[in-house]
């Protein structure tokens, strides 16, 4: 891999780290919806602490969007979830989140699956989807804001499973179009490129459920689901159809290296749920029932 490749990939890992962290402070503060509202976005962006992680997000987007030009999908989309570390991290400096041993050695075992990956990883153009492949991604779309409709009526855990999960496959299918849109070299295919508007769809409809599983009292059932349901699809699509590729003989790396990032990933989810919103819940009940908060500390 180029030293581009790793700061591509460095970049984008801290960038959605940040992203997590700030995006779930905000839908914490959001009135809860249960309808597939798109007002949500707006409501949303009121806040300006999601503005700021929406714009770590988009810039993200965009340092993924360049490492999927030669990278293949199962490292580049496990690296997305390695995100989780990185708002664990901050969580810990920021806001003063409890990391036990127990989480820290699910960040090393993040660490130990990502080089795994990096090692195994051979860099390599992608091929072009085709006509089936792209409506394929047209009908996933359809398939997951259909089921998204019906997914945001439930409540709790179970709704945040729910949306997160399909969250996870308009995400997937998101960078599943932009692996072979990313070698497109003329600017005019790359704006006529159907891909394109696909991809841009599927973001803003992985961001409409990511925002409403989020808000469903477990980000912890939200992250986990969305990073299993979005890491595991793009991998195998880009093995089978993109020309993704392994160093011969490192075939076992790769699966190990995958198989403990996301077992790290969802067992960080865990402890990455932000502790603000238990904080939040406090100040809401002491309310309720006519308690005063605890005074600031000057300074």
């Amino acid at each position: 891999m180029s030293a581009t490749g790793w700061c591509f990939l460095a970049a984008m890992i801290v960038a959605y780290g940040v992203a997590n962290l700030l995006q779930s402070i905000a839908a914490a503060r959001t009135t809860v919806h249960h309808t597939f509202d798109p007002g949500l976005l707006l409501r949303l962006a009121s806040h300006r602490t999601y503005l700021i992680g929406l714009g770590c997000q988009v810039a993200a987007f965009v340092l993924a969007f360049l490492a999927r030009r030669d990278l293949p999908l199962f490292l580049v989309q496990a690296s997305v979830a390695a995100g989780l570390g990185v708002t664990a991290i901050l969580g810990v400096a920021v806001l003063k989140w409890r990391l036990p041993a127990a989480e820290v050695a699910l960040l090393v075992l993040l660490f130990v699956g990502i080089a795994a990956l990096v090692l195994s990883a051979r860099p390599a153009t992608s091929k072009q989807l085709g006509a089936a492949g792209t409506v394929a991604l047209l009908v996933t779309l359809v398939v997951v804001g259909v089921v998204g409709v019906f997914a945001v009526r439930l409540h709790g855990a179970p709704g945040s499973v729910a949306l997160g999960s399909l969250a996870g496959l308009a995400f997937s299918a998101a960078a599943v179009a932009a692996r072979p849109l990313a070698a497109v070299h003329s600017v005019e295919a790359f704006v006529r490129h159907p891909l394109l508007y696909l991809l841009v769809a599927h973001s803003v409809v992985g961001q409409l459920l990511l925002g409403l599983a989020m808000q469903r009292g477990s980000t912890t059932a939200a992250v986990a689901a969305m990073d299993a349901a979005g890491a595991v699809p793009a991998a195998i699509v880009g093995l089978l159809l993109l020309n993704d590729k392994i160093w011969p003989g490192r075939e076992w790396l790769a699966g190990l290296g995958f198989l403990a990032t996301l077992v790290a990933v969802i067992g960080l989810t865990r402890y990455a749920e932000p502790q603000h919103q238990h904080a939040v819940a406090d100040r809401r009940a002491r309310a309720e029932v006519g308690i005063p908060a605890p005074a600031r500390r000057p300074g």
